[in-house]
């Protein structure tokens, strides 16, 4: 499958809105509750469509969308421990890309709890939880290791914790997207103009058939 610069600046931007849902929650204790479903979400659309499916539709992953372009046009200052977020989750995925048996024991988890999706959200503490239990036991031992900044009050309370690790295995699940869309590393340092044209048009879109 032949796959277009918008579907690489959608997977990416499902990696900068994991990312940024993880600092939100470490620095405020609060998070946006349709994008962070729509992250949680995306862990269980395994056979979706296209690359927007993943998220339920472009609208699903807009605000990581408005963040790339932000970020990659140098329409804002730089924000350093969003990008090392974003290049942890990525050299995380490509590291656990050659561990077949954790691949499989997180599939086999992902899979057991899409069977609870009828009777829980996908944002219910039980669900969040199950997810942050197969983070912390698959990908937590990895390096590089990703150490989350914020206010302890946030990073101590248990219910934080698991959104983090949920929200951190979705950016792992981004990246995996990004990766077999074509996305790589170098792109983010010398083919920046493609991701935020592709960004910017995806957004105009949006707002077109809003």
């Amino acid at each position: 499958m032949k796959y277009r610069d918008s579907d690489r600046a959608i997977a990416l931007s499902g990696i900068y809105q994991a990312a940024s849902l993880v600092q939100q929650v470490a620095r405020r204790g609060l998070v946006n509750a349709d994008s962070i479903a729509a992250n949680i979400q995306s862990l269980f659309k395994i056979d979706a469509d296209s690359v927007a499916d993943v998220y339920g539709g472009v609208d699903g992953v807009a605000p990581g969308l408005r963040l790339a372009y932000r970020q990659l046009s140098g329409e804002e200052t730089r924000d350093n421990e969003l990008t090392r977020y974003l290049l942890a989750l990525v050299q995380l995925e490509r590291k656990l890309n050659n561990h077949l048996e954790r691949l499989e024991r997180i599939k086999e988890g992902i899979n057991t709890i899409a069977a609870r999706l009828p009777h829980f959200p996908a944002t219910h503490s039980n669900i969040l939880g199950a997810l942050a239990e197969i983070y912390a036991e698959n990908i937590s031992q990895l390096s590089p290791r990703i150490m989350v900044s914020g206010e302890p009050v946030y990073l101590q309370n248990n219910d934080n914790v698991d959104k983090i690790r949920a929200l951190l295995l979705s950016g792992i699940r981004a990246a995996t997207l990004w990766r077999q869309t074509g996305g790589r590393r170098r792109e983010l340092l010398f083919v920046r103009r493609r991701y935020t044209n592709a960004c910017r048009q995806l957004l105009d879109d949006l707002q077109h058939n809003r």
